[in-house]
């Protein structure tokens, strides 16, 4: 059994590293969404035209992890109250997103930001809930995704560098 998840929390480097040492996740993927430009590039998305945020796409086994526990170290692993940057990237390619692939993970993220805005932060969560694609499933990412040019994927393990403002480890 598998099922899918997109997050966007700032740079994608240390989100896909921290995503990867979570059990339960059997494959993460980076690359772009929430934007108006097919296929686009790496430099047009840091040039701020194309709408799209550096996201990961999150294979797990929700037998082993559910989607709420996602979230959860989602909520974990970034400040979700900082508009537009994480840590020093700044844009709305480093926006906090929830790309959700149907009407019950729209539930799940909306009542666990709900729960988070009046019991943790000082500040309220500005992250949005978008979308991900139609037909989302695991054997079909296309449609709004657009995988990230191959030295972007697993980046922090390649180069031990990268994980930027995220955590090395979740708890």
């Amino acid at each position: 059994m598998k099922d899918i998840a997109i997050f966007a929390a700032g740079c994608f480097w240390g989100v896909q590293y921290y995503f990867d040492q979570v059990p339960g996740v059997l494959e993460t993927e980076t690359g772009y969404t929430g934007g108006n430009v097919e296929n686009p590039t790496y430099e047009q998305v840091c040039g701020h035209k194309t709408g799209h945020a550096e996201a990961v796409r999150i294979v797990f086994d929700p037998r082993k992890v559910s989607y709420e526990k996602l979230l959860r170290h989602f909520f974990r692993m970034h400040d979700p109250t900082q508009l537009n940057r994480q840590g020093p990237d700044i844009g709305d390619q480093y926006r906090s997103a929830i790309f959700y692939t149907d009407e019950a993970q729209k539930k799940t993220a909306q009542i666990i930001i709900n729960e988070l805005n009046e019991q943790k932060f000082k500040n309220k969560i500005v992250t949005t809930l978008e979308p991900a694609f139609a037909e989302a499933s695991v054997d079909r990412p296309a449609g709004r995704w657009w995988p990230a040019e191959e030295y972007h994927q697993k980046y922090t393990q390649k180069t031990g560098m990268g994980a930027c403002h995220t955590p090395y480890q979740p708890i």
